[in-house]
């Protein structure tokens, strides 16, 4: 899924759901890949497992996604899982249906 304009704001998670992490892209399918095979070990998602896409919000321009996703960052853990649990109650992993798409 690439977007021409717009982007995503997303939030991947660990098996326990101990550990949420915010990004933001144009190209979600490939961004969740990067993080799902940690192409970059170093990384915050690598680090800590968060492999299991939860939540995904689609914006028509990329400049609204990174403002939601800013604003996302500076919540509260609370706001973000009952963010999660309002669109997937269950948290499970998306990334299967978007490749489907």
């Amino acid at each position: 899924m690439v977007f021409k304009q717009g982007g995503c704001v997303y939030i991947m998670t660990n098996i326990y759901h101990n550990v949420l992490y915010v990004g933001v892209t144009s190209e979600l399918i490939a961004r969740v890949w990067d993080h799902k095979n940690k192409t970059y070990p170093k990384s915050f998602t690598a680090k800590y497992n968060c492999d299991k896409l939860v939540y995904y919000l689609f914006y028509p321009r990329i400049e609204e996604a990174i403002a939601v996703e800013k604003t996302l960052k500076g919540s509260s853990r609370k706001a973000k899982q009952n963010l999660v649990s309002s669109l997937n109650p269950n948290w499970i992993d998306l990334y299967d249906g978007l490749i489907k798409e």
